[in-house]
């Protein structure tokens, strides 16, 4: 799998609300209503990320939930990078309607 270029990774970030582009990664904050909410969320992430067979790492402090992905193996951002983001987001808005 290939690196995007800045060029690819802007256009992709135009579908991506919230998400920013961070040294290699991608990322975005999330706040939640309590701490249950927040390890709802990042369980939810948890099922995402290993159907698909890739990660992000995650940090979690009390209510708030951040989220930095890209593709370990190649240093860089890749599509999967991006599917995995859009599938979180997908997620998101499914669960807040």
């Amino acid at each position: 799998m290939e690196n995007l270029t800045e060029e690819q990774i802007a256009e992709h970030l135009k579908s991506l609300a919230g998400w920013s582009f961070a040294g290699n990664a991608i990322e975005r904050h999330f706040d939640f209503k309590n701490f249950l909410r927040a390890m709802w969320f990042v369980n939810a992430v948890g099922y995402i990320a290993e159907a698909m067979n890739h990660h992000p790492d995650i940090t979690i402090h009390y209510n708030q939930v951040t989220l930095r992905i890209w593709t370990h193996d190649t240093g860089g951002l890749t599509e999967r990078d991006f599917r995995l983001a859009q599938n979180i987001d997908d997620m998101q808005a499914q669960e807040t309607k």
